[in-house]
């Protein structure tokens, strides 16, 4: 059975946009210079899964939201990445676009 977990693939496709390695990415998350690949590796393969706080340091280090993270597509990746982008006010007019959409 395919990992359902879109955690690993998401890692490390925002690292590669980065254009950082595993370990670099380690390091600058405060993680120990002798385990910062490994742990990273893990956490790509999906053997473990970072608590909350080091992934709220991943995501703030890779420019992404931690929702990110949690998308199942590519266009709902995309369009929390553009959501995180919007002001506060923009968001509210989308949302109230959209539910009127609905009517």
């Amino acid at each position: 059975m395919q990992n359902r977990n879109p955690f690993p693939l998401r890692l490390k496709q925002a690292r590669a946009n980065v254009g950082i390695s595993q370990r670099e990415l380690g390091l600058r998350i405060g993680l120990e210079p002798s385990s910062a690949s490994s742990r990273m590796n893990h956490y790509e393969k999906g053997r473990h899964m970072p608590d909350i706080e080091t992934l709220e340091r991943i995501a703030k280090e890779l420019g992404v939201p931690v929702a990110y993270f949690f998308c199942q597509s590519e266009s709902s990746a995309e369009l929390v990445c553009l959501i995180e982008g919007l002001t506060e006010q923009e968001r509210q007019l989308l949302l109230e676009k959209l539910r009127s959409k609905g009517d």
